[in-house]
C-alpha cells in the first residue's frame, strides 16, 4: 500500500511538472513527507523493540564459577580469560573451552557440537592425541555444552570466537522466531482487513470516477484510505508493548526468555512451585542435631559438644557448598542445605577450607535426585572413611549399625516441626574399591546422627497464595521434602486447605493416569517427588485443560520445565540447563515473583487488547466515513493528505502510550483466560465494530455540518478532519480501562498525556497555520470550531454510558 501511494505521488508529481503548475507540487511533496515521517516512526518503534529484546538476552547471559587469587567467585561468563580456573557441576553450561584438571564421574552433553545424542564421559587423567576429533577429546570440555553428571575443575583454554563453538558460530542459526502467536494472528487479521479495505477503496474509486471526481484525486484518496485503514503497524506496536512489559517484569525479578510466554502467563491457572527457597526464605539454618544412641536433640550454637562438632565435621567434609565472607556479609555458594551445615561448622571453629586441606577427598559420588544421597571418601586419622549424607528414609535402609527406631522417632518429631532433616552415616574401608559406585560405597553403613534445619516461609508468599486464590489460580506445592514437613509449611501458607490432601511420590507412582486425573484437583502437596513425577503432574493438569506453570532448578527438572506451559527456572539455585529449558527465570527464586509475573502478563495482554481495540475501531471509522459519503453524496469527506495525517497522528504515539498503561488494580480478581480463547472473544470484536460506526457517524455528521454552514466541500472536510482526528485522541483515554475515566483518573497515564498533547499540536499545526491550504483546509467560524470540539467529546459520553451499563466489561 505504501509503495502504491509513493507511486501515485510520483505520477502526480510528473503531471504537475508537465502542466507547469507550482501549486500542484504541494500535494505529492506533502504525501511523500508524511510517508517518510511514518517510516521514521516505524523504524524508531522497531529499533526500540529490538533494543529491548537485546537487553533481555544480556540479562539471561550465563555465569561461571571461577577461582581467582585463591578465592571462588561467580562472574559473567563473558569475563573469563584463558588461564582462569573454573569449577563445574551437574547442570552447568560450560562457559568456555577448558582442559580438565580434576574430574569426578564427569559427563557432558555435547550434541550441539558433535551430534552425539549420548552424554560423553570425561576424564581429567586421559592423554589424548593432539589431532583427535572433538568427540574423542575426553580430557576437554567445550563452550556451549553442558555438564549432565559429576563435578570438575578445569583451566580455560579458549573463549568467545576462539572456542570450538565460536569457530562454527557462523554456521549456527540460534535465532528464534520473535513473532508470538498473538502477533501472527494480528498479522493475519491485518491481511483480512486489508482485503476488505481494498474492496471498499475500489468501490470508492469507481463511484468517484462515475461522479466526475478527477481520476488522480479519487485514486489518491482511495489509496490513502487503504494506507490509513490497514493496521500494518499493529504487529510492531504489539512487539513494543510486549518488550516494554517484559522490561517492567525484569524490575520485578522475572526474566522472560521467550516473548510468547508473556501471552501464556495471562492464562496461567495452576502454579506448581518448589517449596525450598521459592515458598520459603532459602536461608537454611541448622537448629538441631541428633546423635545416634541419644533420646533428645541438641540445639546448634557456637559452642556445641565435641560429639556434635564431630558430626558437623563429617557433614561438612561431605558438602560441595561453601560460604565466603566479605566483611560482615555472607555469600552462600551452592546448595542451601549444604551451606547451612558449612556455616554451623564455621560457627563452631571448623573452617571448610581447612578441613578440605587436612582431609582431602579421595573419591566421591555426587548427589543426584534419584539416590537422594551424596558420598565422599577421606583419610580420617589414618582410617579410610566413607561419609554418606542424605535423606533419612533412604539412609535407614542402608545402615547396618545404629538405633534406627529411635532415629525414626526423632526424624518424625523434627519433620512435624517443619524441619528439614539430613542423616549422616559412615563406614571404614581397608582399601579404596576399583569401581567407585553406589553399590560399593553406600551400603553397610553406621548411622552417626542427623541434623535438622529450618527454612521459614517467606512472609510475602502467604499474600501471594491468597492472591492466587482470588485470581482463580490453583497453587500446588511440589517438594523433595518429607510429607509431614511439606504439609506443615503448605498449611501455614494457605496452600493446603481442609478439602485438599498431600501425597508422596511413591503414592503418586501407584496411581494410574485415570486415577490421577480424577484426584488431581484435590491434591495440593506432592512430597518426596522425582523429576518424572513432575512431568506426570503437569500432563494431568493439562489434560484438564489447565495452563500450568512449573518451577524447577535441577538438570532433571528440564523435561518438566519444557512440558509445562510456563517453565520457571530458579535464578539463584537453578542450574544453567534448567534456565535454558525454562520460559522464565526468577532472579530471586521467590513464589510471589511468579504471581507478580502472572499479574504483569495479564496486564500486558489487557494493554494489547486496548491497543488493538483502539486502532481497529478508529481505522474502521475512517473507512465507514469515506465509503458512506461516496455512496450517499458522491464526494469524499476527507482528502488523501488529511487521511494520512490522521493516520500519522493517531496510529503511532497514542497507540504506543496506551500500551504502557499501568496494570489495573482488579486484574487479579478476574478468572484466568482460557488457553485457546481468541482476542475478540466475549463480544470484543462486536464492540470494536460499534466504535468504528460511532466514528464514521461523527465524521459524516461533521462533514455535513461544515459543508452546509460554509457552502463548500472544503468546509465540510475541515470539520470532518478536526472531529475525526481529535475524537480518536480522546478515544485513547476511553480505552485505558473498562471502568469510568472519572474513577480511574483521566490523566493517570503520563505517557499518554504527552502523546495526546503532541498529537493535538500536530492537528493544530495543519488547522491554524499556513500549512492548512496545502492540506485543503479552510478557516472556520468560532461557532463551528466549538461545535467540532463538542463532537470530539461525544466518544467520552458514549463510552461512559456503556461503562455505566456494564457493556464494555469482559463477560464470561
Amino acid at each position: 500500500m505504501i509503495l502504491i501511494l509513493i507511486a501515485a505521488a510520483v505520477i502526480s508529481f510528473v503531471i504537475a511538472c508537465m502542466e507547469g503548475n507550482p501549486k500542484e507540487f504541494f500535494e505529492p511533496a506533502l504525501i511523500l513527507l508524511i510517508v517518510i515521517m511514518n517510516a521514521i516512526m516505524g523504524v524508531m518503534q522497531e529499533s526500540k523493540a529490538e533494543k529491548a529484546l537485546d537487553a533481555l538476552k544480556n540479562l539471561s547471559a550465563p555465569h561461571a564459577r571461577v577461582l581467582r587469587n585463591g578465592t571462588e567467585a561467580v562472574i559473567d561468563a563473558a569475563l573469563l580469560v584463558p588461564g582462569d580456573i573454573i569449577r563445574l557441576e551437574a547442570g552447568d553450561f560450560i562457559p568456555a573451552d577448558a582442559r580438565l584438571v580434576k574430574s569426578v564421574t564427569l559427563k557432558a552433553e555435547e550434541s550441539a557440537l558433535t551430534g552425539e545424542s549420548v552424554p560423553s564421559e570425561k576424564d581429567a587423567s586421559a592423554l589424548i592425541a593432539a589431532d583427535a576429533p572433538l568427540g574423542d577429546r575426553s580430557n576437554m570440555v567445550f563452550s556451549g555444552c553442558s555438564v549432565t553428571y559429576g563435578t570438575a575443575t578445569a583451566i580455560v583454554t579458549a573463549t568467545g570466537m576462539n572456542t570450538e563453538m565460536g569457530k562454527i558460530a557462523n554456521l549456527l542459526d540460534n535465532e528464534e522466531n520473535a513473532q508470538t502467536p498473538l502477533q501472527q494472528k494480528l498479522a493475519q487479521l491485518g491481511k483480512y482487513l486489508g482485503v476488505l479495505a481494498l474492496a471498499a477503496c475500489a468501490i470508492i474509486f469507481v463511484v468517484g470516477l462515475s461522479n466526475g471526481i478527477p481520476a488522480m484525486e479519487i485514486f489518491m484518496t482511495a489509496v490513502s484510505l487503504a494506507v490509513s485503514a490497514i493496521p500494518e503497524g499493529l504487529p510492531a506496536i504489539v512487539t513494543i508493548v510486549l518488550s516494554i512489559g517484559v522490561q517492567r517484569m525484569v524490575s520485578k525479578n522475572a526474566i522472560i526468555r521467550r516473548l510468547p510466554a508473556v501471552e501464556t502467563l495471562g492464562s496461567a491457572s495452576v502454579i506448581c512451585s518448589d517449596k525450598t527457597g521459592t515458598l520459603t526464605q532459602n536461608r537454611m539454618t541448622l537448629v538441631k542435631a541428633y546423635l545416634d544412641g541419644q533420646n533428645t536433640t541438641e540445639a546448634i550454637n557456637d559452642q556445641n559438644t565435641p560429639e556434635v562438632k564431630r558430626l558437623l565435621k563429617y557433614a561438612t567434609l561431605c558438602c560441595d557448598g561453601s560460604v565466603v565472607f566479605h566483611g560482615n556479609e555472607e555469600q552462600h555458594i551452592g546448595d542451601p542445605t549444604e551451606t547451612a551445615i558449612v556455616l554451623a561448622a564455621h560457627k563452631n571453629g571448623l573452617e571448610k577450607e581447612a578441613l578440605n586441606q587436612a582431609y582431602p577427598r579421595l573419591a566421591e559420588l555426587p548427589f543426584d535426585s534419584d539416590r537422594k544421597l551424596m558420598t565422599t571418601v577421606h583419610n580420617l586419622d589414618g582410617k579410610l572413611t566413607v561419609i554418606v549424607k542424605g535423606a533419612f528414609d533412604v539412609m535407614a535402609a542402608r545402615c547396618v549399625s545404629g538405633d534406627i527406631a529411635a532415629a525414626q522417632k526423632i526424624n518424625e518429631e523434627m519433620s512435624s516441626n517443619a524441619l528439614r532433616v539430613l542423616a549422616i552415616a559412615y563406614k571404614e574401608l581397608t582399601k579404596l574399591p576399583e569401581q567407585i559406585t553406589s553399590a560399593e560405597l553406600e551400603k553397610d553403613l553406621t548411622l552417626m546422627g542427623m541434623v535438622g534445619m529450618i527454612d521459614p516461609p517467606r512472609p510475602e508468599a502467604k499474600v501471594a497464595v491468597a492472591t492466587c486464590r482470588k485470581a482463580g489460580i490453583k497453587p500446588v506445592m511440589i517438594t523433595g521434602d518429607h510429607v509431614v514437613t511439606a504439609s506443615a509449611i503448605a498449611r501455614e501458607l494457605g496452600i493446603l486447605e481442609p478439602k485438599d490432601k498431600a501425597i508422596t511420590g511413591a503414592e503418586l507412582d501407584a496411581l494410574t493416569d485415570s486415577e490421577l486425573d480424577a484426584q488431581i484437583e484435590n491434591i495440593a502437596v506432592y512430597a518426596r517427588v522425582s523429576p518424572e513425577n513432575k512431568i506426570r503432574i503437569v500432563k494431568a493438569w493439562q489434560r484438564k485443560g489447565q495452563v500450568v506453570s512449573m518451577t524447577g532448578d535441577g538438570v532433571n527438572d528440564a523435561p518438566a520445565l519444557k512440558a509445562a506451559d510456563i517453565g520457571c527456572a530458579m535464578g539463584i539455585t537453578g542450574t544453567d540447563v534448567a534456565k535454558g529449558a525454562a520460559d522464565m527465570t526468577l532472579t530471586d527464586d521467590n513464589f510471589s515473583t511468579i504471581v507478580d509475573a502472572v499479574r504483569e502478563g495479564r496486564g500486558i495482554y489487557a494493554n494489547i487488547k486496548k491497543v488493538v481495540g483502539f486502532l481497529l475501531g478508529t481505522n474502521i471509522g475512517e473507512v465507514i466515513a469515506v465509503f458512506a459519503a461516496m455512496l450517499l453524496w458522491h464526494k469524499s469527506p476527507l482528502l488523501s493528505m488529511q487521511l494520512l495525517w490522521i493516520n500519522l497522528v493517531t496510529d503511532s504515539l497514542p497507540a504506543v502510550a496506551l500500551g504502557m498503561e499501568a496494570v489495573e488494580p482488579d486484574i487479579m480478581e478476574r478468572k484466568p483466560k482460557p488457553k485457546h480463547e481468541g482476542l475478540f472473544a466475549h463480544g470484543f470484536g462486536f464492540r470494536i465494530i460499534l466504535q468504528g460506526i460511532m466514528f464514521g457517524i461523527l465524521a459524516l455528521f461533521a462533514f455535513r455540518l461544515g459543508e452546509s454552514s460554509t457552502g463548500s466541500d472544503a468546509g465540510g472536510q475541515t470539520m470532518a478532519f478536526m472531529v475525526l482526528a481529535l475524537s480518536q485522541v480522546v478515544q485513547a483515554f476511553n480505552m485505558r480501562s473498562e471502568h469510568s475515566l472519572f474513577k480511574t483518573g483521566i490523566f493517570g497515564n503520563h505517557k499518554l498525556n504527552w502523546a495526546a498533547l503532541i498529537s493535538i499540536l500536530l492537528v493544530c499545526v495543519v488547522l491554524f497555520t499556513p500549512l492548512s491550504a496545502a492540506f485543503g483546509l479552510i478557516r472556520l467560524s468560532a461557532e463551528l470550531y466549538l461545535k467540532a470540539l463538542g463532537l470530539c467529546l461525544v466518544p467520552i459520553v458514549v463510552m461512559e454510558l456503556l461503562k455505566l451499563l456494564g457493556l464494555t466489561k469482559h463477560h464470561k
